[in-house]
């Protein structure tokens, strides 16, 4: 059925587009860039090319575009400008058509535009699909009271005590645990080898941050005494010249360190917390971690309306589309990891697992999220929200204050790069969110269970299923 989003032409050529709806959440994508459009697109691949053409009587880099097209053959310039530009031209029919994308486009063949006609391509791509929220409006959500029991409470006073311990040199020979301060050179084949030398390095037996059999092998020495250790390393080592070799190192302990602990008294919790008693200071953590959980159970219960929701809409989602969300999702974090010098390699060694192993665990979260996605849309849309322009500045100005600029220049930024739309739809989103949340009931968790609505998870549940519960 065709959706009717037309968007003609304003100031200047634009890419005009239509789409049709496929099954399976699926939309085929009409576009048609204007003839004029094309022409710069051409223009500037013909530049592109003939910087590495020679003709006589021009310069390197000078040839004009029309003499590009005669000598390079036109069909093979234009199929140069098309590949280069079909991205942004695919970005600007999306934006055209309000359409939310999920995963990578299949474009179709195309033909080469006659000169002087217009260029049209096709693509198929999924997107959020629609859910009936006409009856949202007596949601019963699960939501658990926030408690701080003893274990927590213990648990806390623990990481308080390891927090605050100290390390004190010890004469007896090192155990695990312990901390060691060694000397170290490592060799292949009896020869030193780069970067396996250290003075004075500090570790943690047990800790793992060695080599495989690097620790263990300190347990038993003393101050005083040297040894000689053998390795291997892990065949997936990062530095591939040593992955799966065999090393020596020659390690000379200097000292041994026990991690002391302070004891649970009045006096600890003078030192840690500023109260006179350690009873004083358990109930001041008792209150902050209701606290603290408190905070937890409001952001998830945001979710899980959101949950209660598509159960009530029974927004279902193709496994295929889920599988290219939690697949487009993976790729978004590894460009962020890419930027702090982590590649792919590396991460996913890190966390054991091939490509595709991760990317189907992430799926039912994906699933999840996409469920709740389309529930949002639909209010949305149900109820005609949207930001105001006081609201948008409103949101921007934190951004402003922390550039250091005016807030019309920081308008102006977003502008330039399109975030001021996806900022608008946020906001209109955040809206949604919270008119559902508004709307709903909170009953416990038990209650919930019984009913088979969503409801607030416990930190464990959240720890199993990390993915559905990203707040």
């Amino acid at each position: 059925m065709l959706l009717d989003k037309v968007v003609g032409l304003m100031s200047g050529p634009e890419v005009v587009a239509t789409t049709t709806e496929l099954p399976e959440s699926r939309v085929r994508l009409e576009a048609t860039v204007p003839a004029e459009l094309l022409e710069r697109s051409i223009e500037r691949a013909a530049k592109q090319v003939g910087r590495n053409l020679r003709v006589p009587g021009f310069r390197a880099g000078k040839v004009p575009a029309k003499l590009v097209l005669q000598r390079v053959g036109r069909d093979a310039v234009v199929d140069e400008a098309i590949r280069a530009d079909l991205n942004d031209w695919y970005v600007e029919a999306i934006r055209a058509t309000k359409i939310s994308p999920i995963g990578n486009p299949e474009v179709e063949p195309f033909d080469i535009p006659a000169e002087g006609a217009a260029f049209t391509f096709s693509a198929e791509v999924g997107i959020i699909p629609s859910a009936d929220v006409s009856n949202l409006t007596e949601l019963e959500v699960g939501k658990a009271e926030p408690s701080a029991d003893d274990e927590a409470i213990d648990r806390e006073l623990e990481q308080l005590r390891d927090r605050f311990a100290r390390l004190d040199t010890v004469d007896r020979a090192a155990e695990n645990d312990d901390y060691v301060i060694v000397d170290f050179v490592g060799k292949l084949d009896g020869e030193p080898f780069e970067g396996a030398d250290a003075k004075g390095q500090m570790l943690q037996i047990g800790s793992g941050h060695f080599i495989p059999g690097f620790e263990e092998q300190i347990i038993g020495m003393k101050a005083g005494d040297e040894r000689v250790i053998t390795v291997t390393f892990p065949e997936d080592y990062n530095a591939e010249h040593l992955a799966g070799q065999e090393a020596t190192f020659d390690i000379t302990l200097n000292e041994v360190k026990a991690k002391q602990l302070p004891d649970l008294d009045d006096e600890f919790a003078l030192e840690v917390g500023g109260v006179d008693t350690l009873d004083e200071l358990k109930a001041d953590i008792k209150t902050r971690l209701a606290e603290s959980e408190e905070g937890r159970l409001e952001q998830l219960f945001r979710l899980a309306t959101l949950d209660a929701a598509a159960i009530k809409a029974k927004v279902e989602i193709p496994h295929a589309l889920a599988y290219e969300h939690a697949h487009q999702e993976f790729h978004r974090m590894m460009h962020r990891f890419e930027h702090q010098g982590i590649s792919q390699e590396i991460y996913l060694q890190s966390v054991g697992k091939t490509h595709d192993e991760v990317v189907d665990d992430a799926v039912p979260g994906a699933e999840q999220q996409l469920k709740r996605q389309a529930v949002v849309t639909g209010l949305v849309a149900a109820e005609g929200l949207s930001a105001t322009d006081a609201e948008i500045e409103e949101a921007v100005q934190p951004l402003a204050q922390r550039e250091g600029i005016s807030l019309k220049k920081a308008m102006a930024r977003l502008e330039g790069r399109g975030q001021i739309d996806v900022l608008r739809q946020d906001l209109a989103e955040q809206k949604a969110v919270d008119l559902l949340v508004e709307r709903a009931k909170a009953i416990s968790v038990d209650a919930a269970k019984k009913a088979g609505t969503a409801y607030t998870p416990s930190r464990e549940e959240q720890a199993e299923n990390p993915g559905l519960w990203t707040v």
